[in-house]
């Protein structure tokens, strides 16, 4: 097979193919054999199991939330807002009001559907905003007021309660009002996201210290945070929905801190903002249906084409991160992220060669200069939809499957960890820096070292690329499967990927396949990441033989939170401990 991949064989599928999909396991599966033997992550403790319901979540908190919307007879949707308010009290440096998000979600009766609550770029925005005197990107791109986009996450919940939900709105912010009056204990996990970097931004603005770094240093462990601020904002947000929060007070603060610090974001700005529904990606993998979300987002098309490009490939059959595995998975990302960030962009800013990007057969096309003998350096992997079609960061995610069948994917962001490190004074509310996400400058890679081309390019009012990549995956009978998602920047779409192979491919069991050590390629810079200890010295070795730079990185993996379905109707749910969340069912 590999000599017949290296020669070319466009429009064929290999007959080494896997078969039809194997059944999930419904116990651990052993261990592979390049599973690292002093990996800190052992799959034991972090699955749950439940008959009826699951939610999963980065906070204990915002679990907790979740469960108690669906035991009172909320849906999946109704959970899903109300975690979404929860996790803007309880993980501010992700969860939040001010900035954006996808929403996936597939109901009982199969109807499927796609929001974009993406951030837009400020009417006032242009494309240059950010380059200095030298034409060279600056730091306004990540932080301070300038690198917020308009928020699109209110707007977003409000919008698919209001076609979805079932339980009143006031129910479902109340909850989080609650937190943020009465205050949670500060944990771990919370203090670990106050990186010397991260405090040294938040220490610039005043509403950001006195929230965040009373006497310039975070809160102790235990201690009980309280955000009166927050909480005034959450109560407009219950009682008048998203006016609560694009108008009145709340906007009138916004805007106000915007016009004395430098920003641009206006009251034309958010009373114009509007969410957008968007039929979702769908693709296939080894037999299953997947649902993914569409551009602004590349996760679900860039998902596809690694599918689709993999599909011929026995990878199963191959060692797990066994090198020739780990260069299969480095060559279609590699493939699948020069096209991402070339073609993709807002809709409703230029065309894309979606449906061919998303194909089966240009999958097939795609994989036919692959060899399994030699990398392929990222300088010679062409942009390749004409010539086709001429032939023939920081983030945080939830999933939430109900006693009915509904499933929500949901990711959402401020970007960076506290994003733009701006507290609007008076709101609580942590701004994002969205607007890295834009092609600043062609040629210039944005903090995820992602190099973005054209399409992408900073326009007023425009919705940035993102990689969120919140997924549903269908059985042969069109039942949901796997409801998953992450944080991690560039890296959330072969992050998404590798869970879903791990347990398609490799027959692991859900805690298995969140587990595993993971790696990432994104065509440039031209290497593969890989988590530290995650391969073993012999498969780095046959790597570099093969071409391949290898970088150990720490800072990619994510913050998975899924859910699984077993064939008997048992619910697993995962939480990722790389950073610590919790899964909660019934």
């Amino acid at each position: 097979m590999g000599a017949a991949r290296g020669a070319g064989t466009a429009g064929s599928r290999s007959t080494d193919r896997l078969p039809d999909p194997p059944t999930m396991p419904k116990h651990a599966r052993e261990l592979p054999s390049n599973w690292p033997a002093d990996w800190p992550f052992r799959p034991h403790a972090p699955l749950v199991s439940a008959a009826h319901a699951m939610v999963v979540t980065t906070d204990r908190y915002a679990s907790q939330v979740g469960v108690g919307i669906l035991r009172r007879g909320g849906n999946a949707v109704d959970a899903a807002v109300a975690v979404s308010f929860a996790l803007a009290v309880v993980n501010p440096e992700a969860g939040n009001i001010g900035g954006g998000g996808f929403l996936v979600l597939r109901m009982a009766d199969g109807t499927a559907a796609a929001q974009d609550h993406r951030t837009r770029a400020p009417l006032g925005a242009s494309r240059d905003m950010f380059l200095d005197d030298r034409g060279e990107v600056s730091e306004r791109a990540t932080i301070g007021h300038l690198a917020a986009a308009v928020p699109g996450t209110v707007m977003g919940l409000w919008d698919a309660h209001r076609r979805f939900g079932t339980l009143g709105w006031d129910e479902l912010v109340e909850p989080a009002v609650r937190l943020a009056t009465q205050g949670f204990q500060v944990t771990e996990r919370f203090l670990r996201s106050f990186t010397p970097q991260v405090v040294a931004g938040l220490a610039r603005f005043p509403a950001s210290a006195a929230l965040f770094l009373p006497g310039g240093r975070p809160h102790g462990l235990g201690h009980s945070l309280h955000m009166p601020d927050l909480a005034r904002t959450l109560e407009w947000i219950r009682d008048l929905g998203p006016d609560g929060f694009y108008r009145g007070e709340t906007a009138d603060r916004i805007v106000e801190e915007m016009a004395r610090e430098g920003g641009i974001i206006t009251h034309a700005d958010l009373a114009s903002y509007t969410a957008l529904w968007r039929d979702p990606v769908r693709a296939r993998y080894r037999g299953y249906a997947l649902l993914s979300m569409a551009p602004s987002s590349s996760g679900g098309a860039t998902l596809a084409e690694i599918g689709n490009i993999l599909e011929g490939f026995p990878i199963g059959t191959l060692p797990w991160h066994g090198s020739r595995h780990v260069h299969l998975l480095a060559e279609a990302a590699r493939r699948a992220y020069a096209d991402r960030n070339h073609y993709l962009t807002d809709p409703d800013f230029a065309a894309m060669p979606l449906r061919t990007l998303t194909s089966p057969d240009y999958g097939v096309w795609r994989a036919r200069d692959i060899s399994l003998e030699a990398a392929t350096p990222s300088a010679q992997v062409a942009l390749a939809a004409e010539a086709y079609r001429a032939e023939g960061q920081h983030t945080t995610h939830l999933s939430i499957l109900d006693e009915a069948g509904n499933a929500v994917s949901l990711t959402t962001t401020i970007n960076s960890w506290y994003g733009a490190k701006v507290v609007v004074g008076g709101t609580g509310i942590v701004l994002n820096n969205d607007m890295d996400d834009f092609t600043t400058k062609v040629g210039a890679p944005n903090q995820f070292g992602l190099v973005q081309g054209e399409a992408n390019a900073i326009a007023p009012g425009k919705r940035m690329l993102s990689a969120m990549t919140p997924t549903i995956m269908l059985d042969e009978g069109e039942r949901v499967s796997v409801v998953i998602g992450t944080p991690g920047g560039s890296a959330i779409i072969t992050t998404v990927f590798q869970i879903l192979s791990n347990l398609v491919d490799h027959g692991m069991d859900l805690a298995q396949a969140v587990l595993a050590p993971r790696v990432h390629h994104q065509h440039l810079p031209d290497q593969i990441w890989y988590e530290p200890g995650g391969l073993p010295v012999a498969v780095l070795e046959a790597l570099a033989a093969l071409g391949h730079r290898v970088v150990e990185r720490e800072d990619f993996a994510g913050d998975v939170q899924a859910i699984l379905v077993l064939p008997d109707g048992t619910l697993e749910g995962v939480s990722d401990p790389r950073r610590g969340g919790v899964a909660l069912g019934y």
